[in-house]
């Protein structure tokens, strides 16, 4: 997986390329760890990502959660495939879409 991140004012903006999994999530729970104490809401760009596991789910539901009472997480271009994960598990009605 390639993260690629920008970072705006009070917004983290992050770019994932390939698979968000068991193996791969941990590197950016790592990454996003460092930033939330600065920063308000996160955008993740999905446009490249080709899968998305329950363990990449854990990250992003815990970006939730850290920035819940400030800007929270949008996600943008997320794929059929990578949709689907959201609205099976529920997750598309604790998350911002775009």
């Amino acid at each position: 997986m390639t993260i690629k991140e920008t970072r705006t004012d009070g917004t983290l903006t992050v770019s994932l390329e390939g698979r968000l999994d068991t193996t791969t999530s941990p590197e950016l729970d790592e990454l996003l760890d460092k930033y939330y104490p600065s920063i308000d809401q996160i955008i993740f760009d999905f446009e490249k990502l080709d899968y998305l596991s329950s363990a990449g789910l854990r990250v992003v539901l815990k970006a939730q959660k850290k920035l819940n009472d400030r800007g929270g997480v949008l996600i943008r271009h997320a794929s059929k495939l990578v949709m689907t994960v959201f609205e099976v598990t529920g997750f598309s009605d604790l998350l911002r879409f775009e």
